[in-house]
């Protein structure tokens, strides 16, 4: 803290120097620092950073503006745009620069997710369950491209996210709000110290039905607590997250159905349970004003419960007997105990209740060094760190016979389908990860206008899997991925307002034991169900290219230098005492290339089943561009954002209405939208009433499993927001939202399914359809409103 404590000295004596308010403008600009590593204590200046890093604050997930965590950061960051698999809002993809963190098991994640220096993308399949993350207890988040330090699943980017403590957030306040589809939410936070300890506590509750016809309704708690000491070199924290949850998902529904009836579902139960409780200790140490230590520690506990009602490849064999084909079309019985009777009547249709549970018990840490000393007498920001990181997982999974009715409820009949020679079986599986890392970066300025940017991470992965069912020996493998994946970059400040940055970074993931499982082409297994023996896949390598300008201009108010919160990390930024504008802008150019990149590919005999391949090289370049305005009353934004995502390789795929096809390098990846437009502004009617409005548009994009563009595209669309709020007291607040003010429909995601129809008990079809677009369709217009109390 003392170097803390003399900065802003400095800076208030600085101020008091000035001259004149036109100098202050010009002198005192906003320092905004960013963490450099996932362990916070490494912040550096913002300007001297060679990429496009975004920020966000507590205040711009603010509940008057946006429902959600996920809707706050579509708002807030350029380049990030929102997807659908599940139906479900606490279940959203969150895709940046045309790499996805996903909490669905299966998609291949390119951004890694980071909590308080903990990595948090789930050790199975690297998912990334926003719902288990307190959004109340969110101090700040950073989103970081170009950055190796931040280890595997980095290639697309990195979201680091640092939640508040009783050192940064003080007084306590209270939330409720509801509306539409029977949503309710509430949320408490408080926070207290005393100068040498503090406490932090939030909690949080929702509700919502769904808007879904037989939609599941979702339940979320979860909670954040933090008990922290300080003394005048060192600060301690120790740290609880919890979240218990239950989420109902109404998958993709053919288009034809929702031609009929928007709100209509294919196929149903679908659930899910989600329960983690984590602990993290973390510790800084600054001996002197140039050199400090951070360290952490966690221990996460995660627990997963899916049931899914779907279609069967099981039918009726002619003579009684249910059966089910293997790859090359030999019938063998469902049960490998022996034949399971066929009784049903004849014209009923066959389904199966796909339930699977995942348990993993993580823990690791990591211990870093941050030092500013000056080298050869130029400013110079130095760090080095090392990390490790183990999870023991057990997956299970197992696919009960059932029947679907008219309104397609799959119920079970208590028939187990357990065929090892067609590759559907009960699985117990066992996974290890090891990962271990090994980074450092130095900053060093050349001049007072010109830094240089130079650093790495040594990635190093063991995953082991263990067949626990003693039927599939082969599943038992041993897995091991290294790399070192350099970072370079220049920031040049052309006048005081402007910052130019270049830079060149490499990044790599390693197979996840998921796609290690499920990877072979002759033998194709139910996508996040089962898993059977298959040849290795190789790691991605991603290599990122960026550059671009970013600035600020303004005019018309005189400036002091507000005294920052009393934490280290807090931006000092330059306030104004009179009307005035402030308008912050920034373009960047980008260009990575991956090699090696994983696909998910459908089965054409069954689009239940799929496997996972090397797709060769990948390509995603673009264009980012934002502008943040205030003035007077008010404050205005707009970013936009263009995505060329292709195949650079040419390797063949099986569609599964097509058929066996060839991909040629130039087809686009499938679910990447090539334009992203956000506008958006607020109005300070009086001192206490502010309304404001967004909107949202998205391009079109081929459907998932269209890699040969051989379809259509799901169309464009475009949503319109409004928000307002009102201040009754000084301590207390209400609030209202609409989303989709003019009740639009569109389609969030879409896919390719066969729409020849679900098998019968006699050997027939039912329920076929003609058109092979499966869409999941956009939530209709919703209005919220809520209130807050501070105290």
């Amino acid at each position: 803290m003392t170097r803390l404590r003399a900065l802003k000295s400095a800076l208030l004596a600085t101020c008091a120097l000035l001259p004149t308010a036109a100098f202050a403008q010009q002198t005192l600009q906003t320092i905004e620092v960013v963490g450099v590593s996932p362990v916070q204590g490494g912040e550096i200046a913002k300007d001297k950073v060679p990429s496009n890093v975004q920020t966000m604050t507590a205040q711009d997930l603010d509940r008057t503006r946006t429902p959600s965590l996920l809707d706050g950061i579509l708002q807030s960051m350029p380049g990030v745009s929102l997807s659908d698999q599940t139906g479900n809002s606490f279940q959203r993809d969150l895709d940046y620069r045309g790499q996805t963190a996903s909490p669905v098991l299966g998609t291949p994640q390119g951004i890694a997710v980071y909590q308080n220096g903990t990595r948090i993308n789930e050790a199975f399949g690297d998912v990334v369950n926003w719902d288990l993350i307190p959004e109340m207890a969110i101090a700040r988040m950073t989103l970081q491209p170009n950055n190796p330090l931040f280890g595997l699943n980095a290639i697309g980017g990195a979201m680091s996210i640092e939640m508040k403590n009783g050192f940064t957030y003080q007084g306590g306040e209270a939330q409720l709000f509801g509306g539409s589809f029977g949503r309710m939410q509430s949320g408490a936070q408080y926070g207290w110290n005393n100068g040498t300890y503090s406490a932090y506590i939030a909690a949080e509750g929702a509700y919502d039905r769904g808007w879904r016809d037989y939609s599941s309704s979702s339940h979320v708690r979860r909670m954040y607590a933090d008990f922290g000491a300080r003394g005048d070199t060192t600060e301690f924290h120790l740290s609880f997250t919890g979240a218990d949850n239950k989420l109902g998902s109404v998958a993709a529904t053919p288009i034809e159905m929702l031609n009929q009836r928007w709100s209509s579902v294919y196929t149903w139960p679908q659930s899910l349970r989600l329960q983690m409780q984590m602990v993290q200790a973390s510790l800084k140490w600054a001996p002197t004003d140039t050199l400090s230590f951070q360290a952490n520690g966690y221990y996460r506990n995660y627990k997963s419960s899916r049931i899914d009602g779907n279609g069967t490849e099981v039918e009726d064999d002619g003579a009684g007997s249910f059966v089910i084909e293997d790859a090359a079309g030999t019938q063998w019985g469902i049960n490998r105990n022996g034949p399971v009777a066929n009784t049903l009547a004849a014209d009923t249709a066959l389904g199966q209740i796909d339930r699977n549970t995942v348990k993993t018990s993580s823990y690791g840490g990591s211990l870093q060094a941050t030092s500013t000393t000056q080298l050869f007498g130029h400013d110079n920001h130095f760090v080095v760190g090392a990390s490790v990181d183990h999870g023991n997982t057990n997956f299970q999974a197992t696919s009960e016979l059932g029947t679907i009715d008219n309104s397609l409820f799959v119920t079970g009949l208590g028939v187990y389908i357990d065929q090892p020679n067609a590759g559907l079986a009960p699985v117990n599986l066992n996974a290890k990860n090891t990962y271990l890392g090994v980074y450092a970066t130095n900053t060093f300025d050349i001049t007072s206008q010109l830094a240089l940017t130079a650093g790495g991470r040594f990635n190093w992965a063991q995953i082991n899997l263990r067949d626990q069912t003693g039927f599939a020996p082969l599943l038992n493998t041993d897995n091991n991925f290294q790399r070192f994946n350099p970072v370079v970059g220049l920031t040049y400040k052309i006048t005081p307002n402007m910052t130019a940055y270049a830079g060149y970074s490499e990044a790599n993931r390693a197979p996840t034991p998921l796609e290690l499982g499920c990877s072979d082409p002759n033998n194709p297994c139910l996508i996040d169900n089962f898993l059977i023996a298959d040849p290795p896949l190789k790691q991605v390598v991603s290599r990122t290219v960026e550059g671009g300008l970013r600035g600020e201009l303004s005019g018309g108010s005189s400036a002091y230098a507000a005294a920052p919160p009393p934490y280290r990390k807090a931006p000092i930024k330059a306030v104004a005492v009179d009307d005035g504008w402030k308008l912050r802008w920034g373009i960047s150019l980008f260009r990575t290339e991956n090699s090696d990149d994983i696909i998910q590919v459908v089965d054409p005999a069954n689009p239940l089943r799929g496997y996972f391949k090397n797709a060769g090289t990948t390509l995603r370049q673009g264009v980012e561009a934002k502008l943040d305005l205030t003035w007077n009353r008010w404050t205005a934004y707009a970013n936009y954002t263009f995505i060329d995502a292709t195949f650079r390789s040419a390797f063949d795929i099986n569609d599964p209405v097509l058929g066996p096809l060839g991909v040629v390098s130039g087809n686009h990846i499938p679910g990447i939208p090539a334009h992203r437009l956000k506008l958006g502004a607020e109005y300070a009617v009086t001192d206490a009433w502010k309304v404001g409005t967004s909107i949202n548009y998205v391009g079109s994009q081929y459907l998932l499993h269209d890699e040969t563009n051989m379809g259509p595209k799901v169309p464009a669309y475009w949503v319109v927001n409004l928000n307002t709020s009102y201040q009754i007291t000084k301590n207390v607040e209400v609030f209202g939202l609409i989303q989709n003010l003019f009740n639009q429909r569109y389609y969030s995601a879409g896919t390719r399914f066969d729409p020849a129809g679900f098998n019968t008990a006699g050997g027939g079809t039912a329920f076929a359809l003609n058109d092979p677009r499966s869409m999941v369709p956009g939530m209709p217009l919703a209005a919220y409103a809520g209130i807050r109390a501070k105290f």
